[in-house]
């Protein structure tokens, strides 16, 4: 016999109306301590030598590996309907990496 699943609770979010506008971001500044990961979310304009932070997520490395595994799948999803997502190498370095991620 099969134990019955647990019920799922639903969850009731809220979007404000600024939180709704969105922030965009072209650079990520990651930093973690042993209790938690922050993801500094900045833009960067080009020819300007000086970037702002427009938002700050402290979240703690069971919830960052949680974020990590669902974006990895979300971008499987894209691709698979839209394409690869081309990599461009940093201006900064030779290697291919997420232009403006920095950790």
């Amino acid at each position: 016999m099969n134990a019955p699943h647990p019920q799922r609770k639903k969850l009731n979010i809220e979007l404000g109306e600024k939180e709704a506008e969105g922030i965009y971001s072209n650079l990520a500044l990651i930093s973690h301590s042993p209790s938690e990961f922050i993801i500094d979310f900045a833009r960067v304009l080009p020819g300007s030598p000086k970037s702002k932070i427009y938002a700050r997520i402290v979240m703690t490395p069971h919830h960052a590996k949680l974020l990590s595994k669902v974006l990895k799948q979300n971008i499987e999803k894209f691709e698979s309907q839209f394409g690869n997502i081309r990599e461009i190498p940093s201006p900064h370095s030779g290697e291919k990496r997420a232009p403006g991620f920095v950790s």
